[in-house]
This record gives C-alpha cells, sequence and structure tokens, in this order.
C-alpha cells in the first residue's frame, strides 16, 4: 500500500485552495471582512507572539470548532458569513486546514501565504 506524502497532500490542497499575501489579509482584517484564525498550537503563540485580534483555534480542533452539529461548536465565536483567513508558522497546516473546511462546505476560506512568518513581516501587530 502506497501512502500519500504529507507533501503531496499539501500540493493537491494548494491547488483546491485560495492562498492570499499577508498583506492582503492585513486589509480584509482592518476592513472587517474577514476571521483571523491562528491554527497554532498554543505552545507557539507563547514561544512566538500572536496577531492582535486574531482567533485562536487549535489545528486539532478547527473542525469540531466550527460545525454547529458539534458538542465542541463555539456559538458566536466568528461570523460564519465573513470568509475564515487561517495561517500555520509557514503556510502548510493551514493550506490542509483550508481545504478541510472546503470539504465541509464553507465557500469563502483562504490561508495566508507563508504563515506566521510573513505576517510578522506586514503591518499585523504582533502581541
Amino acid at each position: 500500500m502506497a501512502i500519500k506524502s504529507s507533501q503531496t497532500l499539501v500540493s493537491e490542497a494548494l491547488q483546491e485552495i485560495k492562498t492570499i499575501s499577508s498583506e492582503d489579509a492585513h486589509k480584509m482584517f482592518k476592513d472587517n471582512m474577514c476571521n483571523l484564525i491562528d491554527i497554532r498550537d498554543i505552545r507557539e503563540l507563547q514561544k512566538e507572539g500572536q496577531v492582535e485580534g486574531a482567533n485562536h483555534i487549535p489545528r486539532g480542533m478547527l473542525e469540531f470548532w466550527l460545525d454547529p452539529e458539534s458538542i465542541y461548536f463555539k456559538e458566536g465565536k466568528l461570523d460564519l458569513k465573513k470568509e475564515m483567513v487561517l495561517f500555520c508558522a509557514g503556510g502548510l497546516r493551514s493550506a490542509l486546514a483550508a481545504k478541510s473546511l472546503k470539504d465541509m462546505g464553507f465557500e469563502k476560506v483562504s490561508h495566508i501565504d507563508g504563515g506566521f512568518g510573513a505576517i510578522k513581516q506586514s503591518k499585523f501587530k504582533i502581541i
């Protein structure tokens, strides 16, 4: 049995999802047009800092927190009508996560190219 590599999964996801720059994400965030979602592990946030105003949803809980039928659903945490803009440390996990949200039926989903590394070089405020 041949298994797909994680890189293959990421490559396939990137063909199906929308990738945006940190600058585009900042404009959307500033204009209140999206939910900015940090899917990094809590230890990464504690070590590297976080984006002021971003929602933290750990990668392992993303689908459960955004599923209205799940017991873990976070009612009112996000505006489900707005675009979901995901990011991780470098853009690999967020690509897979964005594909997963698209598979769930979310239509307005994107991820930030370069992840938190790119965000730190942009206009976002890191706290």
